[in-house]
C-alpha cells in the first residue's frame, strides 16, 4: 500500500479490499480486542500463532516486510504507524471503526458503570435516611443485601445502560418509599409494625401511592420481591418461596392481595354447613350449575363435605361444562390447566376435612406433571382414567375412528402412579387431551 495525497478522506475500494482480505481477519479480531482493553489506545501487543500462507503474505504486505516463521508478534503502535503512512491515512482505532462495528472503550465503560453503581447507593442511602426507616437497623441490613446480591443490578442490565441505571435507582427508590409507608417505626429499638392508617392497604392502592401505578407491586415484579424482602426482615420471619406464603406475608404487613380475580371452577359441591354461603352451593349443585370460587371466599367459607367424599378433579373446563349439562351428580374440581394457588388452596381446604381425589388430566408430558404434583401433594388421590390400560385404549379407539393423531412433544415425564405409563406413552408417541375421555367421565360422573 502507497501513502494516499488525502489522508483523513474515507479508504478507498482498493484499500479497503486490502484490509478486509481473509488473511487479515484473525489480525483484526485479536487487535480489536486489545484496543478495547486498552482504552483504544494503541499499546501493548498481539501474538498469532500458526498462521498460513495467506496469512502471512497478507501480513507481509500490510507490515512492509517480509514473515516467513509461523508465529508473529505485531506491536500495535508500529501497526497504527503503518496504517497512518500508508494509502488508509488513518491510525489503528479509527481503521477498525470504518472496518466495523464500532469500537467499545471496556475501559471507560466499566468506570461508568462503576461510577453509576455509587450513584445508586449513594442516592439510596440518602433516601433511606430521609424516610422514618433511617433510624432503624433492619433497613439497614435489607439494603445491604440488596446491594450484595446484584438483584437489582442484573436485573436491570437487560435494558440499555442509561435506562438500567434510571430502572435500578427508580425501583430501589419505590421500594423504600413503600416500606417507609408500611413501618413508619418509632426509633433504632421499635419494633415495626404496619402503619395504622389506613388499618389495611389493598396492594394496588398502596402501588397506586407508592409507584403511580396500580400495577406497581404485582406478582412477579422486582419491586414486589424487594419490598417483600423487607417486610420479612422487619417481621423476622423466613422469605416465602410460594404464592400462599408470598399473600401471607403481604397481609402481616396490613395489605390485602388480589383475592377475586383468580378463581377456581368448581361443580356438584354440597357443604354440609348451614351458612348462606353453604346453602348457596348446595342449591347450585341442585340446578346443576358450575361455581366459581374466589379465594376470598375460600378464606371465609367452610367447606366441610360429608366425610370420605370422593371428589373428581379435572385438568380441562369443558369436563366441568359436560358434566353440567348432563345432569352428573358427583362434586369435580377442575384445575384449569397448571393448579394455581386458588385451586390448591380449595383442595387443601377439602383434603383438610377428610375428601380422598379422583384425578384426571391429559395424557401429554405437561398433564403428567401436573397429575404428579397433585398426587405428590395430597396422599388420598387416586388416578381416574389415568394408566397405561386407558391411554391405550383411548388411542387405539382414536385411530379407529379416525381422528388425526397429536404427536407427543418434550421431555418425557414419569408417571408416578403407574410405571407403565410413560414406557408406553414413549412407544406410542401420542399426545391426547382430556377431552377425548369426555365420555368415560361422564359415565363415572354419574
Amino acid at each position: 500500500m502507497t501513502r494516499r495525497d488525502a489522508p483523513g478522506a474515507p479508504p478507498d475500494a482498493d484499500a479497503l479490499a486490502f484490509l478486509t482480505r481473509p488473511g487479515l481477519t484473525r489480525l483484526w479480531t485479536a487487535v480489536r480486542a486489545r484496543l478495547e482493553r486498552n482504552g483504544l489506545q494503541p499499546t501493548g501487543t498481539v501474538r498469532l500463532q500458526n498462521l498460513d500462507a495467506q496469512e502471512c503474505e497478507a501480513l507481509s504486505l500490510l507490515l512492509a516486510k517480509p514473515l516467513t516463521a509461523p508465529n508473529a508478534t505485531i506491536r500495535l503502535a508500529d501497526l497504527d504507524t503503518r496504517l497512518r503512512a500508508s494509502a488508509v491515512g488513518r491510525g489503528l482505532a479509527a481503521t477498525l471503526a470504518e472496518l466495523g462495528p464500532p469500537l467499545t472503550d471496556r475501559r471507560a465503560a466499566r468506570d461508568a458503570a462503576a461510577a453509576e453503581r455509587t450513584r445508586l447507593w449513594s442516592t439510596a442511602e440518602e433516601t433511606l435516611t430521609a424516610t422514618p426507616l433511617g433510624d432503624q437497623l433492619w433497613p439497614r441490613q435489607w439494603l445491604e443485601e440488596i446491594r450484595r446480591s446484584g438483584t437489582l443490578t442484573r436485573q436491570s442490565s437487560r435494558q440499555s445502560s442509561d435506562q438500567s441505571s434510571q430502572t435500578a435507582l427508580t425501583t430501589v427508590i419505590q421500594a423504600i418509599q413503600t416500606l417507609a409507608t408500611l413501618f413508619p417505626g418509632t426509633g433504632p429499638d421499635s419494633t415495626p409494625t404496619p402503619t395504622p392508617t389506613p388499618a389495611t392497604w389493598g396492594r394496588g392502592e398502596l402501588a397506586t401511592r407508592t409507584t403511580g401505578s396500580a400495577h406497581g407491586l404485582d406478582d412477579g415484579t422486582l419491586l414486589a420481591r424487594l419490598v417483600l424482602r423487607g417486610i420479612a426482615l422487619a417481621q423476622d420471619v423466613e422469605f416465602p418461596t410460594d404464592a400462599p406464603g408470598r399473600r401471607a406475608l403481604w397481609r402481616r404487613a396490613s395489605v390485602t392481595p388480589d383475592e377475586v380475580s383468580s378463581t377456581v371452577l368448581t361443580y356438584g359441591l354440597r357443604p354440609t354447613g348451614g351458612t348462606w354461603q353453604e346453602t348457596a352451593l348446595r342449591e347450585r349443585a341442585d340446578h346443576h350449575l358450575e361455581t366459581h370460587l374466589t379465594l376470598r371466599e375460600l378464606r371465609t367459607v367452610r367447606l366441610e363435605l360429608t366425610p370420605r367424599t370422593r371428589i373428581h378433579v379435572c385438568e380441562n373446563p369443558r369436563i366441568v361444562e359436560a358434566a353440567a349439562d348432563a345432569g352428573c351428580t358427583a362434586p369435580l374440581i377442575c384445575t384449569s390447566g397448571s393448579a394455581t394457588t386458588v385451586v390448591l388452596t380449595l383442595l387443601d381446604a377439602l383434603a383438610a376435612t377428610g375428601c380422598a381425589f379422583a384425578y384426571h388430566g391429559d395424557f401429554d408430558w405437561a398433564g403428567i406433571a401436573l397429575a404428579n404434583r397433585v398426587m405428590q401433594r395430597y396422599e388420598a388421590t387416586t388416578p381416574w382414567r389415568m394408566n397405561a390400560a386407558d391411554y391405550e385404549y383411548l388411542i387405539t379407539r382414536s385411530q379407529v375412528h379416525g381422528t388425526p393423531q397429536l404427536s407427543l412433544t418434550g421431555a418425557p415425564v414419569v408417571a408416578m402412579w403407574d410405571p407403565e405409563l410413560t414406557p408406553v406413552m414413549e412407544a406410542l408417541g401420542i399426545a391426547l387431551h382430556e377431552e377425548g375421555a369426555l365420555d368415560l367421565l361422564l359415565e363415572d360422573l354419574g
